[in-house]
């Protein structure tokens, strides 16, 4: 009996890259036990069992609103489902490939926003790796010590 694969095949993979070939280079990064699909270093869509989920914003719903008759990607934490920002691409789109590359356009856009709204001036790894703030060249951000009893 074969495992049941979660994240997306080669072939699906490689038929991605074709179809979204005029968006720039894809990458693929297993994450969650599926496939982030990238684009300019934003993750535009998930890939699991390979079925393809666009990434969604208040901005693109109106464009996606068809795909929102399907539930969206989502996992379980702590016995309950928790709903992702990601939902599904309709089947008709694979044969479609001028609107499927509209829909991909909209997704970029969307992950390309909330990575925007992501983007402090230092993350808490820039401050435990002790990097400067985008903001202050010359400030050295130093790490903050924590004694045995987390204080």
């Amino acid at each position: 009996m074969r495992e049941r694969v979660m994240v997306a095949s080669a072939s699906f993979s490689e038929f991605l890259r074709e179809q979204f070939a005029s968006l720039g280079p894809l990458t693929f990064r297993r994450m969650f036990g599926k496939t982030g699909v990238f684009c300019d270093g934003v993750m535009l869509a998930m890939v699991t069992e390979d079925t393809l989920y666009f990434r969604v914003d208040e901005s693109n719903k109106p464009i996606f609103e068809e795909a929102a008759a399907f539930p969206p990607l989502n996992y379980s934490k702590g016995g309950r489902s928790i709903d992702l920002a990601f939902w599904r691409a309709p089947e008709r789109l694979f044969d479609e490939p001028d609107e499927f590359v509209v829909w991909a356009r909209a997704a970029l856009a969307a992950a390309h926003r909330v990575a925007a709204r992501r983007v402090p001036d230092a993350t808490a790894k820039d401050v435990r790796q002790g990097r400067r703030r985008k903001s202050d060249k010359r400030q050295r951000i130093k790490p903050r010590r924590v004694n045995a009893r987390g204080s």
